[in-house]
C-alpha cells in the first residue's frame, strides 16, 4: 500500500485528487494539508511514502517546502501544480533543483480532454516514485554522510591521477533524477578553457531541457547548449542530447538520430556510452551520476573494459542511486566520487592544460 500526502490549498483540487487516488486499491491517502508549513509538520509526525506538492500556496510555497522536507525528512515528492506553473519551465527547473522528482500538471476534472490518460499517468508516477530512496539535502546541496559502500571489486574513492586524465578527448555524462543541481555544481567550477567537449544525456520531461540549459548557463561560465546534428564539438563546451534524439559521435562530429517508435528511453545514456565504447573508449572520461533506473550501467562497464576512465557518483551524494548504484554493482566504475570530487577533477584537468 502506497501512503500519500496531498499538499494543495485548493479544496476542489485536493478533493479531486483524493477521489482519483482513493479509487486505487494500492493507494492510501494518509493526509491532506493546505500549505507548505503544514506539510513539514505532517511529515515530522507521520512519514508518507510520497507527497503530491502544489507550488502556489499561502504561508510557504511548494518549492520552499520541498527544499525543507528534503533537508530534514527526505520523501519522494511529485510537484502537481497548475498548468501555468507546469508550463513555466523556470519554475519547474527550480522545483527539480529543490529535490522534486518530477513536475506535472494538475488533473482538471472528469470529462476534460485526455483526463483519463492524465489520471492513469499520475497514479503510475505515484506508484513508481514511491519506491525511490531519496537522501537528505541541506541548503540545496546533498548532505554528506559517513556511511561506506561495501565494495567487493576494484574501485577507488580517490580522484584519478592527472596522468590518466590529460590524454583524453571527450567527457560523457549520464544523469537523471537530481541532475540539475549536480550539473550546476560541476559546471560552475570550469570554464571555456576546459580542454575537452562534454556530452550530457539528462533524463528530463520533454519540454524542460531548453530552460534547464538556460538556467545552467546563468550559473556557469562554460558555454552550455543543446547539440545539433553534424556539429563539430568544441573544447570547453557542454552539449546536451535534445529531446527525442539519441546522441553519439561519428568522425568527430555530433550525430543525432531521431528516436525510433517504441524505444522506452530516448535520449539514452546507453546509446551515448555504446557509441563512445565502439569508437573512442580510450579517449573518454565517462561519468554516470544520480538517477533512477539502470540506463548506461552496462555500457559504463564496457567503456571501462575498453580503456575509458569511468566514474560513478557515490550513494551518499546521489538524490537517487539507481543508475550509479547499478554501474558500481556491475563493476563499471573505476572510481566512486561525489560531485565535489568530480568538479575538482575537471578543474584540475583545466589547470593542468593551461600550465602546459
Amino acid at each position: 500500500m502506497v501512503k500519500v500526502l496531498i499538499v494543495d490549498d485548493s479544496k476542489t483540487v485536493s478533493q479531486y485528487l483524493e477521489f482519483i487516488l482513493g479509487n486505487d486499491s494500492e493507494i492510501e491517502i494518509i493526509g491532506n494539508v493546505t500549505d507548505g508549513e503544514q506539510a513539514i509538520d505532517f511529515v515530522k509526525k507521520k512519514k508518507p511514502d510520497i507527497i503530491t506538492m502544489d507550488i502556489d500556496m499561502p504561508k510557504m510555497n511548494g518549492i520552499e517546502a520541498t527544499r525543507k522536507i528534503m533537508a530534514s525528512t527526505p520523501i519522494p515528492i511529485i510537484v502537481v501544480t497548475a498548468s501555468r506553473n507546469a508550463n513555466d519551465k523556470n519554475i519547474s527547473i527550480e522545483a527539480l533543483a529543490a529535490g522534486a522528482l518530477t513536475v506535472i500538471q494538475k488533473p482538471v476534472g472528469i470529462g476534460h480532454q485526455n483526463e483519463e490518460m492524465k489520471t492513469k499517468k499520475l497514479i503510475s508516477l505515484i506508484k513508481t516514485y514511491a519506491q525511490v530512496k531519496v537522501i537528505k539535502r541541506r541548503n540545496g546541496i546533498f548532505k554528506k554522510e559517513t556511511s561506506k559502500l561495501n565494495l567487493s571489486f576494484s574501485v577507488k574513492r580517490i580522484k584519478p591521477l592527472i596522468g590518466e586524465l590529460c590524454n583524453k578527448k571527450y567527457v560523457a555524462v549520464g544523469i537523471s533524477s537530481g541532475g540539475p543541481l549536480v550539473l550546476a555544481k560541476i559546471f560552475s567550477k570550469i570554464s571555456v578553457d576546459f580542454p575537452y567537449p562534454i556530452f550530457v544525456v539528462q533524463h528530463i520531461s520533454a519540454g524542460f531541457l531548453e530552460n534547464m540549459v538556460d538556467w545552467l548557463n546563468r550559473l556557469s561560465s562554460i558555454p552550455i547548449k543543446i547539440a545539433k546534428d553534424k556539429e563539430v564539438p568544441l573544447p570547453g563546451h557542454v552539449y546536451f542530447a535534445p529531446d527525442n534524439f539519441q546522441m553519439g559521435l561519428n568522425l568527430n562530429k555530433i550525430e543525432l538520430q531521431k528516436c525510433k517508435k517504441g524505444v522506452r528511453i530516448c535520449p539514452s545514456v546507453a546509446h551515448l556510452f555504446n557509441n563512445l565504447a565502439l569508437h573512442y573508449a580510450k579517449e573518454t572520461i565517462a561519468l554516470i551520476l544520480t538517477g533512477m533506473g539502470k540506463d548506461g550501467a552496462k555500457e559504463l562497464k564496457l567503456l571501462r573494459e575498453k580503456g575509458a576512465v569511468t566514474i560513478a557518483q557515490d550513494k551518499e551524494s546521489s538524490l537517487v542511486h539507481g543508475m550509479p548504484g547499478e554501474a558500481i554493482k556491475l563493476g563499471g566504475a573505476a572510481y566512486v566520487l561525489n560531485p565535489d570530487y568530480v568538479s575538482n577533477m575537471l578543474l584540475e584537468i583545466e589547470n593542468y592544460t593551461l600550465k602546459k
